[in-house]
């Protein structure tokens, strides 16, 4: 890295102009459909929209003048910062059968490429002592529209075969908060992997179930994709992990309807042996909360990381808003599930390896700007809490650093990147404060001879910013620049099969986005996008 790079990285600075080569390229936003029981549901949704966005607003019904009004000075304040509506809101018969029918030919109407709506299975605020069943107090239309609008998109995304992203966003969360901060299923962070045979795949959630985009056998080929790959109905979240062996292990929730009534929720993986070929079958984990579907169908969101033995470990915020925790063997034998207890933890995990071996967790807590750390150091070690870390994470922000033993997050206070590792007095910060979300990157990569560690985010509205530091010295501070591509998931980053770093994207207009490091005298560039 350059020595001019290094001075300016340690003030932090974030530069407007695209970093060399990438540079923005034009493309058409399509909508987003937000779909929700009244107006004042749409609210929220409409105000962390950002500048630019396409937006069509549909409700089951009209609410009340008070909701309207609501509805009426958001979308007057979003068109002032450069939103555009498609039409006036749609207004579905409260009373029709069909309610997902009704959905569906609507958003045939729309023709979105995202679907925002809330929880399907909000969480309970009471217990029914007699019947020990949680209560929820959320007007039951929420969850119904919800569960309606994920039917409906799915149904929308396989009939007209391109992907349809979907958010679901948690009921009762802070006024204010961005999208990134409050969804309910988060999307990936690592989501752009290498196969065995160098090649690279990417992974995403959308509302018929993962896609994959797949590098082609040379650099001049495009990439296929993006194909939908087969397996259960899944919930609109993703964690994508490199196993030990080189395979992609891809976790999520499915959900099903149960013969006895209600539904189940289960943590279900697949593994990609082979890049592009068919996924493997998806198997159960299962559920910590799984002799109560009731209690079920709250389970948050797993997060998942291998220790050097090649055990998997995966974590669940389960119902009691604490962590579960279970293991599989590298043969496909699994523990039981095992509660962690301590803090309540809030729906927000992240698992990743220590460089001794063992595993760590960090997660949210759910009722105060802090963190709670779990750590493992062999398989005849227990889980040791500790609760004392000095992690205060925006929401929506933790995520496991590319090195081992480290996570990332944005201070609470400041919204500032920062970095920290478990026995480490203080986190160090970044810089970076604008945009929001989580921060995915490589470490190792070869800039003007030196090993580097470089980093991707999320900036203000969305456009993808990249920045490097020299490995093990991220107290040198980082040079953020913008990439001058906006994109519509967490940008990713990994290695191809020369050793070069690749940033990819997902663009307005729904098309997988790459740009390759050019290596040579000059300091970090990269290509200009190029749109699959």
């Amino acid at each position: 890295m350059a020595r001019a790079t290094r001075r300016r990285a340690r003030r932090g600075e974030t530069s407007r102009e695209p970093l060399p080569g990438t540079g923005p390229r034009p493309g058409r936003a399509a909508p987003v459909a937000i779909v929700v029981a009244g107006p004042a549901d749409a609210v929220p949704f409409i105000r962390s929209e950002p500048a630019g966005s396409v937006i069509a607003v549909v409700c089951l019904d009209g609410g009340g003048d008070a909701e309207y009004r609501a509805l009426e000075a958001a979308v007057t304040e979003a068109r002032g910062r450069g939103c555009v509506f498609r039409g006036e809101p749609f207004f579905l018969d409260a009373e029709a059968g069909n309610l997902t029918g009704r959905i569906l030919d609507t958003l045939h109407d729309i023709g979105p490429l995202r679907v925002r709506t809330l929880d399907p299975d909000p969480v309970h605020d009471d217990i029914d002592k007699e019947r020990k069943l949680p209560v929820v107090n959320e007007p039951e239309a929420r969850g119904r529209v919800a569960r309606s609008a994920l039917r409906a998109a799915r149904r929308y995304q396989l009939a007209v075969g391109t992907p349809v992203f979907v958010e679901c966003r948690r009921a009762g969360v802070e006024a204010g908060l961005p999208a990134e901060a409050c969804t309910r299923y988060p999307l990936p962070t690592r989501w752009l992997m290498a196969g065995t045979d160098g090649r690279l795949s990417a992974y995403l959630p959308t509302a018929a179930g993962v896609v994959r985009w797949t590098e082609g056998a040379t650099e001049s080929e495009r990439w296929r994709g993006p194909e939908l790959l087969e397996g259960p109905e899944l919930m609109p979240g993703l964690t994508v992990l490199r196993g030990p062996e080189g395979y992609a292990h891809l976790i999520g929730l499915s959900r099903s309807k149960r013969r006895e009534g209600g539904f189940a929720v289960e943590v279900v993986c697949a593994t990609q042996y082979q890049t592009g070929r068919p996924v493997g079958p998806w198997t159960s984990i299962g559920n910590p909360n799984g002799a109560s579907w009731q209690k079920a169908r709250e389970v948050g969101f797993p997060a998942a990381t291998f220790d050097a033995a090649g055990v998997l470990h995966l974590f669940v915020r389960n119902f009691g808003h604490s962590v579960s925790a279970r293991r599989q063997s590298p043969k496909g034998a699994l523990s039981g599930w095992e509660t962690l207890g301590g803090m309540r933890t809030a729906d927000e995990l992240t698992a990743f390896p220590a460089g001794d071996g063992g595993v760590h967790m960090v997660a949210r807590a759910r009722d105060a700007r802090a963190a709670v750390h779990w750590y493992r150091r062999d398989a005849a070690s227990g889980w040791m809490e500790d609760r004392r870390i000095p992690v205060s994470p925006f929401p929506g922000s933790l995520s496991a650093a590319p090195e081992a033993g480290l996570v990332r997050f944005r201070y609470a206070g400041s919204n500032e990147v920062c970095v920290w590792w478990p026995g480490a007095q203080a986190p160090i910060g970044l810089g970076g404060p604008d945009g929001v979300g989580p921060i995915g990157g490589v470490t190792g990569a070869d800039i003007q001879g030196w090993g580097c560690t470089v980093l991707v985010r999320c900036g203000a509205g969305g456009v993808a910013v990249i920045g490097a530091h020299p490995d093990g010295r991220p107290d040198t501070g980082v040079w953020w620049a913008e990439s001058g591509e906006p994109s519509l998931v967490p940008p990713a980053a990994a290695f191809d099969s020369r050793g070069r770093v690749v940033i990819a994207t997902v663009g307005t207009d729904g098309r997988l986005r790459v740009a390759r490091q050019q290596l040579g005298p000059t300091g970090l560039e990269f290509t200009r996008w190029d749109v699959q």
